[in-house]
């Protein structure tokens, strides 16, 4: 039967699976941001499309990392002289030289990392937001579907380019309810990727503390106190931090 309790146990397979399968690459990836932060580093995240929303949870928010910023195609509107109807089209995001664009927008540093993150793992600015940061010694963690990533032949994946890939469990097309006619409906790549996110966020955060430290996080800006101690963490990074749309 179509209906909640289908896209239900879709869900609940897809969260019990991640947790269990890609326990060991998200450990890689938490060491890797780790190792980056204390390093004087910033997270940077990228997505697109819908993956935005991926990107975004990983960026300014309360319980989360304070060293993360997010790159966007906005970047080239709210940082670069880009018009906004130049962004409007959603197809933008296959346009070549745009991933060069909005990294020169950016404070980017050497000591950065970055997680790309794209169900297909096939779109240009995605993968050469990968490439450019791999080309310049960067780390690379790509949260991607294997399932459709291995459905692109013949040209450049995102996975091909990261140094650490954590499958998302989403089937090719994301979507996962069948509809009478063929027709598919209810994705789970946004439902395991803000749990990707989360996982990433404790095993840098148990990193830290297993070390010794203190990781820095946001607090809530609605309890006392919060406003106060994220601007003293953030003014240490200065520019390489824009919250933005956050």
């Amino acid at each position: 039967m179509i209906g909640q309790a289908a896209y239900a146990e879709i869900a609940r397979a897809a969260v019990d699976r991640l947790l269990t399968e890609e326990h060991a690459t998200i450990a890689s990836a938490g060491e890797l941001v780790f190792h980056a932060l204390r390093a004087g580093g910033v997270l940077q995240a990228f997505g697109t499309g819908h993956s935005r929303s991926v990107a975004l949870e990983l960026v300014g928010r309360a319980g989360g990392l304070v060293p993360a910023n997010q790159l966007g195609i906005r970047d080239v509107v709210y940082y670069g002289d880009a018009a906004p109807a130049a962004i409007l089209d959603p197809k933008v995001e296959r346009e070549p030289g745009l991933a060069e664009r909005i990294w020169e927008l950016a404070d980017i540093r050497p000591e950065d990392v970055f997680v790309i993150i794209s169900n297909s793992g096939g779109n240009a600015s995605v993968v050469e937001m990968a490439r450019l940061a791999a080309d310049r010694g960067h780390g690379v963690i790509a949260i991607t579907s294997r399932a459709h990533t291995s459905r692109i032949t013949g040209r450049e994946r995102l996975a091909d380019l990261a140094h650490v890939v954590i499958d998302n469990g989403a089937p090719y097309g994301d979507a996962t309810v069948e509809l009478p006619g063929g027709d598919v409906v209810c994705p789970v790549s946004n439902l395991t990727g803000v749990l990707i996110a989360q996982l990433l966020v404790a095993e840098v955060a148990g990193r830290y503390v297993a070390a010794g430290g203190s990781p820095p996080v946001f607090r809530s800006a609605n309890t006392p106190g919060g406003d106060a101690h994220n601007d003293l963490l953030l003014a240490g990074y200065g520019r390489r931090v824009r919250l933005g749309d956050a």
